[in-house]
């Protein structure tokens, strides 16, 4: 029974490779410091980068915070105007990548831009503040991340019973003081927990702070592997930004481990508040203007750029964008849910603590940025490959690089950034399937991978089908782990957005983004439909 039992776990371990390898390159780096290179960072670098990212941080923490939890409470608990609506569609940013929000933003609010060029033309020689500063990073990663705390905030108000409210306003509280004093502190856990999903975003994030010229850790870590050509600093900056990748991951575990106080029982919902007068119509504006904000005008934009540029700049390279996109996308799908299908049933067969383990470390890697990732699998690869010099010399073969820049690097690093997507729904859908209909489908005479086959594979299509949607939108928005490993050409869609927004071209760089996300809205819909459900 024991080696029964280590089987799962050991198949597992070899299942976190991508992941584990690459948080233990990235931290082996400083076995190797360059005493000089660090002086000239210490210097002249690391002081606004770490500036930067926490101010920018903070900001973010802040706006995502005001935004999904006032949302929610509007949503789950008032009753207005629309209120049903705006319900799912304050979900809808979700599609949007946010370099393609701070590209239209660019675009629309730069000092050459439509609006700008418009005042100056009506009211003389005035200006608005640049677009492109630390301010406008922090709105457009507000606007784009605020939906992951407001459906962990909508939920937890959704299901937080009405027997503690009513007990405060017993106790003379108004409605919101009562808010503040026991709503939001019993939801804390959830909203929270969304909170710290964004701020991983935010780090992970290039393409973004690349549009506002924004130095944080990701620039830095691109300068340095592609500008400096320099692979053990790139490493060992990459290394603190994981550092503190990890203890938001911690601190989200805390929230995890507090949900459990924060729910009661169905029957005691909230009764929702219906507002009057004034009120009613401030909360219709207020949704109305962030998802004006967040979502219709930078599509209504897009599609007018896209609608002015189509037929010059539409051409044969555009066929190879959409392909490369799209099969990346399918094949890191595939991937993901067989691997994530497998860690789940690894898991349920043996619970035990050595496959507990592993698995935690397989799902890891969505907590780290794509540019750790990147940088972490590029160097063994590397190294792989100049081992393997001699032998096709041997072999009188031209020893060109057999693994750096192929499609295989790509799918590695992907496949661990978003197994975490691939095993949750996995997991959560394997718990409606009962040990008893598994023990019968055995006494049936079925092995296990017929039982796989026949029982589970049906049972969790809800799961599987979510993930690799999911999966599926994630990948075609996913830009630092596509630009830093992709082969020489093989350019995506994610790609040439960042090209053509680099150049400030930013109608060349509409036609890919919509494509984008029209992609991305499947996903968001199936998101939205569960949720309802």
């Amino acid at each position: 029974m024991n080696s029964l039992a280590d089987k799962p776990a050991w198949s597992v371990l070899w299942l976190s490779l991508p992941t584990v390898v690459p948080l233990v390159v990235v931290l082996g780096s400083w076995l190797h410091p360059q005493p000089e290179v660090w002086s000239h960072l210490n210097e002249y670098v690391l002081p606004a980068v770490l500036k930067n990212t926490v101010l920018m941080a903070l900001g973010v923490a802040l706006m995502v915070s005001v935004l999904g939890v006032g949302l929610a409470w509007l949503t789950a608990v008032c009753e207005f105007p629309g209120r049903r609506w705006f319900a799912w569609a304050l979900v809808l940013p979700l599609a949007l990548p946010g370099y393609v929000l701070a590209s239209v933003m660019v675009g629309l609010f730069d000092y050459s831009g439509p609006l700008q060029t418009a005042l100056r033309s009506t009211l003389g020689p005035v200006s608005l503040p640049p677009i492109r500063s630390m301010g406008g990073a922090i709105v457009v990663f507000g606007l784009v991340l605020y939906p992951y705390v407001y459906l962990l905030a909508r939920q937890a108000f959704l299901t937080q019973g009405k027997r503690s409210l009513e007990a405060a306003q017993t106790l003379g509280m108004p409605r919101w003081l009562a808010f503040f004093r026991v709503a939001l502190p019993m939801s804390r856990p959830w909203w929270v927990a969304g909170l710290t999903l964004a701020l991983m975003e935010m780090l992970a994030d290039f393409g973004t702070v690349a549009i506002f010229n924004v130095d944080t850790f990701t620039t830095a870590i691109y300068k340095a592997w592609l500008a400096l050509f320099n692979l053990p600093v790139a490493s060992q900056l990459a290394s603190l930004l994981a550092l503190a990748v990890l203890l938001l991951v911690w601190f989200e575990q805390r929230a995890i481990a507090q949900r459990r106080y924060a729910a009661n029982a169905v029957e005691a919902r909230l009764e929702r508040l219906q507002l009057t007068g004034l009120s009613r119509w401030a909360a219709f504006a207020a949704c109305a203007l962030v998802l004006l904000m967040a979502f219709v005008i930078p599509v209504l934009q897009l599609s007018v750029w896209s609608l002015a540029v189509v037929r010059n700049d539409w051409d044969a390279r555009y066929w190879g964008f959409i392909w490369h996109s799209l099969l990346l996308s399918t094949l890191s799908a595939l991937i993901v849910v067989a691997v994530g299908l497998w860690l789940a049933y690894a898991q349920r067969q043996h619970p035990g603590r050595l496959t507990r383990l592993w698995v935690r470390a397989s799902t890891l890697g969505y907590a780290l940025p794509g540019m750790l990732l990147s940088v972490g699998l590029f160097v063994p690869i590397a190294w792989l490959d100049n081992q393997l010099y001699p032998l096709w010399q041997s072999w009188g073969i031209d020893p060109a690089p057999v693994l750096k820049g192929t499609l295989l690097v790509m799918l590695l690093a992907l496949a661990a950034r978003f197994m975490a997507v691939g095993f949750e729904p996995m997991q959560a859908a394997m718990q409606r399937i009962t040990l008893s209909q598994q023990q019968a489908a055995h006494s049936l005479g079925l092995g296990r991978w017929q039982v796989l086959r026949q029982l589970f594979l049906p049972l969790l299509r809800s799961g599987w089908l979510g993930a690799s949607l999911l999966v599926f939108v994630e990948v075609m928005k996913e830009m630092p782990i596509t630009l830093m490993t992709r082969p020489f050409g093989w350019d995506t869609l994610a790609v040439r957005v960042f090209e053509m927004s680099a150049e400030g071209m930013w109608d060349r760089a509409a036609l890919p983004s919509l494509c984008i996300v029209a992609a991305g809205l499947l996903p968001v819909l199936f998101l939205i439909r569960q949720s309802e459900r």
